[in-house]
C-alpha cells in the first residue's frame, strides 16, 4: 500500500488530498458547502451536506489518480474544531444543524456560568475560557432547546461529537464513536490534566456522559471504512490547528506556528508543561502520542481570511482574495487607516463576543486600497497581540521564529507586513498543505510507511524567510494606533465598561449604505473617527478582564 488519504474538513469547504509514500501530495479534490446564518451571530452547517461532501471529494480524488482502496494504507482526518453535532445513535441523523465554532448564540449561557463563579474551575480543568466558541455550551443549548432532546439524551439515544467524531461514526457505519485528544480538549468538557472527560463539568452543564465519544491518541486505530469501495483503516485524527502544528514539525518546546485561514490560530509548543496563561490565552493539547500529552498555548483570532472574503463578497472591492495584497501595495503609506475585524466578536486576548467591526482614520482620500491594506494589517496586528501574550506567558529567553501556513501565507505582501509588525522573522514552508500533511503523517506513521517525529521533522523545508524591515519606531507607533482602535471599538460596543471615556471621544459616526456601483458598501460599514486630543487618553488602557 503506497498512499495515504487525508480528509481536511474545514469551515467553508471539504478537501481530500492523496499523499504518496514520500509524503508528497499527488492529488486534491475540494468542494464548498452551504453556510447558514439563521440570526445575527448564529452560524450553522448541515451535517448531512458535510458528510456528502466528504464522500464526494474522496471518491473524486481517488478516481482522478486511479488509486484503489487496496492501495491506501490509511486515512487521516483533520477538521474544524468545536463545531457541535448531536445525532441519533440508531440512525445517524442529526437532531439539528451543526452549530459552528464561530456561533455566538450561547453568550448568555456563558455569562450565567461566569456570574455564578464557575469560570475559574472550568479553566483550571480545561485550559479554556467560558466563551461561546467552545462546544460545551453549544451541547447544552441543543439539549435545552430541541424538543425531547434532553430526555432522549438521558435515555442514551443521542450522541455528541465534533466533526471528526461524526465522520468516524459514518465512515465506520456506527461501529466507532471516538475522537482524539486534541478535539476533545476543545469541547469545554475535557480535563486536559487527567486526559478524561470531566464529570464535574458535564454535571454542571447537564450533559450526559453517555453521549460523549471515546478519546484516543492522535495516531491510533479509529476503525475501518468500506464507504469508498473497499476496506481502509482510519489511523490518524487531529483538530485542524493541531494538525497544522504537526505538519509544521513544531515538536520542540518553544516552536510556534500560525495558520491563516478563515480565522488565525497560533500555537506555541510548551512540551510536557501545562502553562497557565496570565494573558487570557488558552492552554490546550498540541498532540497526544502513546498516551503522552504534549501541551501548547493557543491564541484564537476569529476573523482573518474571513475579513478578505468580506472585502470580496460584501464590499465587493476585489474580485479574488489574491487581489487584496496587490491593492494594498498601491495604498497611500501616509494614511493610517486602522480596521478592527470584529465581524463575529474579538477572540484572544480580548474575548469580547459582542464587539463589532470598526474602521478608524478615514479621510476623503481614503479608498479601496487603504481599506484593503487596513484589512491585511489587522491580521498582523492581531498576531502581534498573540505573540506578545505568548512571550509573556512562556517567559523563555529565546528568539522565536514564527512558522506560517494557510491560504494567506501565500501573499508575500501580507507575510512581509507580518514580519515588520512583529519585528521577528517569519518562515513559510515549501509544503503549503501543512494541515492535511499533519493528518496524513499521523495516519502514515501509524501505518508504518512514514517516519517518526524526528524523521518527519527533518523533512521540513523552508520556502522563504521574511525578515523585518520596518524601523522599530514606526512598528511601535503603528501598533499603538491598533491598540487605541481596539479599545475604542470595544467602548463603542459597550463591552469595555471599565474605560472612562466620554461620548465626546466619538467625533464622527457615519453610515454608508448599499449602492449598486462597484466599490461602494453593500453592507453597512460603520466608520468611527476619534479626535486627536481625546484618543491619546486611551493609550494606557489594557483590555478588561
Amino acid at each position: 500500500m503506497t498512499h495515504i488519504l487525508a480528509i481536511d474538513q474545514g469551515t467553508t469547504s471539504t478537501r481530500a488530498i492523496l499523499f504518496d509514500a514520500d509524503m508528497r501530495p499527488v492529488g486534491t479534490a475540494q468542494t464548498e458547502f452551504t453556510q447558514h446564518f439563521p440570526q445575527e451571530g448564529w452560524v450553522e452547517h448541515d451535517p448531512d451536506e458535510i458528510w456528502d461532501s466528504v464522500l464526494t471529494v474522496c471518491r473524486e480524488v481517488m478516481a482522478a489518480q486511479g488509486v484503489m482502496p487496496a492501495q491506501i494504507a490509511g486515512i487521516g482526518i483533520t477538521n474544524q474544531r468545536e463545531t457541535t453535532i448531536i445525532w441519533d445513535r440508531a440512525t445517524g441523523k442529526p437532531i439539528h444543524n451543526a452549530i459552528v465554532w464561530q456561533d455566538r448564540r450561547t453568550a448568555e449561557i456563558c455569562d450565567r456560568f461566569r456570574h455564578a463563579g464557575c469560570e475559574d474551575d472550568i479553566t483550571a480543568q480545561t485550559g479554556l475560557l467560558l466563551d461561546p466558541y467552545f462546544s460545551g455550551t453549544k451541547v447544552k443549548w441543543l439539549l435545552d432547546t430541541i424538543p425531547g432532546a434532553r430526555d432522549r439524551a438521558a435515555a442514551g439515544e443521542l450522541l455528541f461529537g465534533t466533526i471528526d467524531s461524526f465522520l468516524i461514526w459514518h465512515l465506520t457505519e456506527g461501529r466507532v464513536h471516538a475522537t482524539d485528544a486534541t478535539n476533545a480538549a476543545r469541547t469545554l468538557l475535557f480535563d486536559i490534566h487527567q486526559g478524561a472527560w470531566s464529570e464535574e463539568i458535564c454535571n454542571l452543564m447537564d450533559v450526559p456522559m453517555a453521549m460523549l465519544p471515546e478519546v484516543r491518541d492522535c495516531a491510533a486505530e479509529f476503525g475501518t471504512t468500506n464507504a469508498l469501495g473497499g476496506e481502509i483503516p482510519i489511523l490518524g485524527v487531529a483538530g485542524d490547528q493541531q494538525a497544522a502544528t504537526m505538519g509544521q514539525a513544531c515538536f520542540e518546546p518553544g516552536m510556534m506556528k500560525s495558520t491563516y485561514g478563515t480565522g488565525c490560530f497560533a500555537l506555541l509548543n510548551t512540551g510536557a508543561e501545562q502553562v497557565e496563561s496570565r494573558n487570557r490565552l488558552l492552554t490546550t493539547i498540541a498532540y497526544q502520542m502513546n498516551g503522552q500529552r504534549t501541551y501548547a498555548l493557543e491564541g484564537s483570532i476569529f476573523i482573518a481570511g474571513a475579513a478578505v472574503q468580506w472585502l470580496r463578497d460584501a464590499l465587493q472591492i476585489i474580485d479574488t482574495a489574491a487581489e487584496s495584497g496587490e491593492l494594498a501595495a498601491r495604498s497611500d503609506p501616509a494614511q493610517h487607516v486602522v480596521l478592527v475585524p470584529a465581524l463575529t466578536g474579538l477572540g484572544a486576548p480580548y474575548w469580547h463576543p459582542d464587539c463589532r467591526d470598526a474602521v478608524f482614520g478615514l479621510t476623503r482620500n481614503s479608498g479601496r486600497a487603504e481599506i484593503a491594506r487596513a484589512t491585511l494589517e489587522s491580521i498582523a496586528y492581531q498576531t502581534r497581540d498573540l505573540w506578545q501574550a505568548m512571550q509573556g506567558d512562556w517567559g523563555a529567553e529565546t528568539d522565536v521564529i514564527l512558522r506560517v501556513d494557510g491560504g494567506m501565507s501565500a501573499s508575500d505582501w501580507a507575510m512581509q507586513g507580518l514580519a515588520d509588525l512583529l519585528g521577528a522573522p517569519v518562515d513559510r514552508p515549501v509544503m503549503p498543505e501543512t494541515t492535511a500533511l499533519g493528518a496524513a503523517w499521523l495516519a502514515g506513521m501509524q501505518a508504518g510507511i512514514y517516519p517518526d517525529q524526528q524523521g518527519f521533522a527533518q523533512t521540513w523545508a523552508l520556502d522563504r524567510r521574511f525578515q523585518p524591515l520596518l524601523p522599530a519606531s514606526d512598528r511601535d507607533a503603528a501598533y499603538t494606533r491598533w491598540q487605541k482602535a481596539v479599545q475604542a471599538a470595544m467602548m463603542f460596543s459597550g463591552m469595555a465598561r471599565s474605560l472612562s471615556c466620554r461620548q465626546d471621544d466619538i467625533n464622527l459616526l457615519s453610515e454608508h449604505r448599499a449602492a449598486p456601483d462597484r466599490g461602494r458598501v453593500l453592507l453597512r460599514l460603520m466608520i468611527i473617527t476619534l479626535s486627536g486630543h481625546h484618543i491619546r487618553d486611551l493609550s494606557g488602557f489594557t483590555a478588561p478582564t
